[in-house]
């Protein structure tokens, strides 16, 4: 097993660099990767190339056009088509070339917008969607549902696991376009750096998010890869949650900001609550243990560190 080529396709985001880190630490020998530049995976004779070129055992589909409410209301079109065309030929390009185990990285905003807290995976398609990521969140349940059509007609060995908001080293800090935490971390940077007597944050302040590190997901996908080989998805969370308030507070407690923080009332805030359910991971043995105050300053240090090399738009 730890001599299986492994593809991780991603690996340049945060959730795919995270993959590779935690891969070689598990001493696995055989990493294989593409920058977009040497193989677009929206492109299906080039994906289809590459797997038949190369022949991975196991693949880690980490790819994905993702970004936070104001990116998913300005592009809806990019992102369920990017994605659905990202999926769908890794996925089949991997059941056709006789791919051992894929791991399909998903996310939590496939629950319907007022599901059951904490939200289980039976929670899926038991009512409406949060509209402000409806696209992304349609295209995360298609690539959900090949990959368990695959395993049902065909005995394809596919594994769907939805983090939470993820946050970590990697991350995009674009100020409109980031998810919300990398989003603030930089907010509370400049504003601190520039001397600004206040911080505008995006809605009410209200709803709860859970965030998982990043690499405490890579450690649950690693964990998954190599004791988990059942159908359907497992939720990987930490089972804790906070308010995008007291999230803000956090960060500018940890960015050492001095000034006022302003709720912006008149933007989106998106599902009033997103904690998943991690009861089955937990009893299949593992835990999230980074935690999150030490996950965030951790987090900006990188941001610091790496001004010159992130994303940032």
């Amino acid at each position: 097993m730890k001599k299986d080529k492994i593809y991780v396709a991603g690996h340049n985001g945060m959730a795919g660099s995270a993959m590779v880190r935690r891969i070689r630490s598990a001493q696995y020998e055989n990493i294989v990767t593409r920058s977009h530049s040497e193989l677009d995976l929206t492109n299906q004779t080039a994906t289809r190339d590459f797997f038949e070129s190369e022949h991975p055992d196991v693949v880690v589909l980490a790819a994905a056009r993702v970004g936070g409410i104001h990116a998913n209301s300005v592009y809806p079109a990019d992102f369920i088509l990017n994605n659905l065309q990202i999926q769908t030929n890794v996925i089949e390009a991997a059941w056709r070339n006789g791919v051992r185990k894929l791991m399909f990285l998903g996310s939590a905003c496939i629950y319907p917008k007022l599901a059951t807290q904490p939200m289980a995976e039976t929670a899926l398609l038991t009512g409406p969607l949060e509209p402000t990521n409806e696209w992304y969140a349609v295209a995360k349940i298609a690539g959900i549902s090949l990959c368990d059509a695959l395993r049902r007609q065909h005995g394809f060995n596919s594994v769907s696991i939805m983090p939470n908001n993820l946050y970590g080293p990697g991350d995009n800090f674009h100020l409109e376009n980031a998810h919300v935490l990398p989003a603030l971390i930089r907010k509370f940077h400049e504003a601190k750096v520039a001397g600004a007597a206040e911080v505008v944050v995006w809605g009410t302040g209200k709803p709860f998010r859970e965030f998982l590190h990043v690499d405490d997901f890579a450690d649950a996908a690693v964990f998954l890869l190599d004791n988990y080989d059942d159908g359907g998805i497992v939720n990987v969370g930490t089972g804790s949650d906070i308010s995008i308030a007291d999230a803000a507070l956090l960060i500018k407690q940890v960015v050492g900001y001095e000034g006022d923080v302003i709720f912006d009332d008149s933007k989106p805030d998106g599902m009033p609550k997103k904690l998943l359910d991690c009861s089955k991971l937990r009893e299949l043995g593992w835990r999230s243990s980074i935690v999150f105050r030490d996950g965030l300053a951790a987090t900006y240090e990188w941001f610091v560190n790496n001004q010159d090399t992130f994303r940032r738009s």
